[in-house]
């Protein structure tokens, strides 16, 4: 074979791992998830070698989604780390065979301090699955490995079974969009869902018209403004809205009369509007909704504080 149909039959191996698992999901699955929702504790992932690098990623995968997890590997248990656990907590470990022994030598003691165990292996008779409150079935027909040997197909499958319980956890805990930023405030979707019309808004130089102003001078204004709009006030409030589109398509029907029309003529008299603690993300479904490229920020009086463009969303 070529080295592609190496990797395709890698791939195609690999993923009949997966589709494997499907058939091995039973009550044991269920029993996992409802330990986990009832943990008023932590719940501790921990594996040797490969094992526990796909333990890391699942915990970090359970703690961004609403359970507080992490890793631990348990040759560190008998050097303190066994200090981090406590009743109340749950243990998921991670044995493809099942019979790792520096794992196995971690359970008594957890089993002594009566925490419950979510076995996950490839071996449904192996002293993990034994020792286990629960026991998660991962087992492969074979490795992605041509020797059979390397932890590939393994991996894989162990790793989407701590996916397939993360989502479900995700679904009993009724886990949203808002939930996901506050466990990911830096990164993009964080700033949409928690950055606020307060936290964007331009407040300065604002481009006001009074209505009966006569549109050559409201081009002036509005071009000053640099928004593409200009906000039309009547005292303290708003009473329509002109864009650069509404000043083209006016010049374009009215011609040389254009300069004696006002902006109460071609205004729009009810602007779309959001409060200061409005989220960026409910603004940009506002402006793609209704194909605008600029919301008005009022308080709670309806006066005008500020404007959101487009540019401001993209975060």
């Amino acid at each position: 074979m070529t080295t592609r149909e190496y990797a395709i039959q890698c791939i195609k191996d690999e993923a009949a791992a997966v589709l494997g698992l499907i058939d091995k999901l039973d009550d044991n699955f269920d029993r996992a998830v409802a330990l986990i929702m009832e943990c008023h504790g932590k719940v501790i992932v921990t594996g040797v070698g490969k094992s526990g690098h796909i333990g890391a990623k699942i915990a970090a995968t359970l703690a961004s989604t609403g359970t507080p997890s992490f890793f631990v590997n348990p040759l560190d248990v008998f050097h303190g780390d066994l200090g981090v656990m406590s009743k109340g907590d749950v243990v998921v470990a991670i044995s493809n065979s099942g019979q790792t022994d520096e794992l196995l030598r971690f359970i008594p003691m957890v089993l002594h301090m009566q925490i419950p165990i979510i076995g996950m292996s490839g071996n449904p008779d192996s002293l993990l699955a034994k020792y286990s409150t629960c026991h998660l079935n991962i087992n492969v027909g074979k490795e992605a490995c041509p020797l059979n040997l390397a932890p590939t197909s393994s991996t894989t499958a162990t790793l989407v079974m701590g996916d397939a319980l993360a989502v479900a956890l995700m679904e009993r805990r009724h886990f949203q969009p808002q939930d996901f930023a506050q466990f990911h405030p830096g990164g993009e979707l964080g700033k949409r869902l928690l950055t606020t019309a307060h936290d964007v808004m331009l407040t300065d130089n604002l481009p006001l018209l009074n209505p009966a102003m006569h549109l050559g001078e409201a081009i002036i204004l509005v071009s000053k403004g640099k928004l593409g709009l200009g906000v039309a006030m009547d005292g303290e409030q708003i009473v329509g809205i002109i864009t650069d589109g509404d000043i083209r398509r006016a010049m374009e029907k009215w011609q040389a009369a254009f300069f004696d029309r006002t902006v109460s003529d071609i205004m729009t008299r009810e602007p779309k509007t959001v409060g200061p603690q409005t989220k960026v993300s409910e603004i940009q479904h506002i402006m793609n909704k209704h194909k605008i490229h600029n919301v008005l920020v009022v308080d709670g009086q309806r006066h005008l504080i500020g404007i959101v463009d487009r540019y401001a969303c993209i975060l």
